[in-house]
């Protein structure tokens, strides 16, 4: 058995026929959505359907002495379009609500996509372009007042902690840096298999991957929650080893790997917005051809590319429970 640092050897079992043998070398650790310096201005060429936070404020500077409620929020994804829709398969959007003791305002707080869901997950062909062009970048988006039809309806309003003012001013702080160098929406968790302790190759970044982000900033600050069940919705890709390609320059530049360039392009091809439904449905046929019958899905990830070479069941929308978050009993003064 060949012993090294960072590989292991597992065996894989896929169908009830065959039975393989396999080396797959282990990560040291998963990879992350990086972190900036600064967010940069998006491209003018980068438009959202939905206008991005369009009652967004500052977050306001609370009275130390304030008492204030922080409440859990979950709805369905495009819940104002389509209603519950979404819901049923479990496809939720999270966000979280502060009110004021002292002043019995209301505020949301939430992290989503600058363009939308779909041109966070896959780019535009642009044909005067050589590389494909994203528009990928998230925010937090804070305003004042809680939609609590919104909420309650088809989704969760519900209570999980109680906090000074001091403690959200503080939160605001962390809230201010943690928006300016984590820029970049991830749709998807990329591991190796669904089994529990299955290896993780890429994690997903994302609205819950934020609301849980402040719950753990809050606990670390002192906050208690209070002990009831909080589920979130995860998206996965089951994929091998990932294969690194390169960045940009290195594959679409002009000493690029064209076939490769050439592939990359194909692949995302079918994921073009804005067809017509006869292109839709072909457009469907040939995602299932590459990614469940040639087991192939490129990653951008990191201002990277990755190749996945895709596994059984290939896709899987879960809806997990990560418990709220333990206080930091070393701070008081909540």
């Amino acid at each position: 058995m060949f012993i090294y640092f960072c590989l292991f050897v597992y065996f894989e079992r896929e169908g009830e026929r065959e039975r393989e043998r396999e080396r797959i070398p282990r990560r040291l650790c998963t990879v992350s959505a990086e972190r900036f310096s600064f967010r940069p201005e998006p491209d003018p060429y980068c438009q959202a359907k939905y206008t991005f936070c369009p009652t967004g404020s500052p977050i306001p500077l609370m009275k130390g002495n304030d008492v204030i409620e922080v409440f859990r929020l979950q709805a369905p994804v495009w819940e104002f379009k389509y209603g519950n829709l979404l819901g049923h398969l479990k496809i939720m959007h999270d966000a979280i609500g502060f009110k004021s003791t002292l002043t019995g305002k209301n505020y949301t707080m939430e992290w989503y996509e600058l363009f939308q869901l779909g041109n966070c997950t896959f780019p535009h062909l642009r044909p005067e372009m050589s590389a494909p062009f994203w528009c990928n970048q998230g925010a937090a988006c804070f305003f004042e007042g809680i939609d609590d039809i919104h909420w309650k309806e088809n989704g969760t309003l519900v209570q999980v902690a109680t906090i000074s003012g001091n403690t959200f001013n503080k939160m605001a702080q962390w809230v201010k840096q943690d928006n300016e160098t984590g820029i970049y929406y991830e749709t998807w968790t990329v591991q190796a298999s669904p089994e529990k302790g299955a290896e993780t190759w890429f994690e997903s970044y994302d609205c819950s991957k934020f609301v849980l982000r402040t719950y753990n900033k809050l606990a670390e600050l002192g906050a208690e929650f209070k002990k009831i069940e909080t589920n979130y919705t995860r998206i996965f890709l089951y994929s091998g080893e990932p294969t690194y390609l390169g960045n940009e320059t290195s594959i679409f530049g002009p000493t690029g790997n064209k076939t490769l360039a050439l592939a990359i392009k194909r692949f995302y091809y079918p994921f073009k917005p804005h067809s017509s439904t006869k292109e839709f449905m072909f457009s469907l046929l040939q995602i299932f051809d590459a990614v469940i019958i040639h087991r192939q899905f490129y990653l951008f990830y990191n201002f990277e590319y990755w190749f996945l070479p895709m596994k059984f069941p290939f896709i899987k929308i879960t809806y997990e429970e990560i418990p709220l978050p333990n206080r930091n009993k070393t701070l008081s003064g909540l």
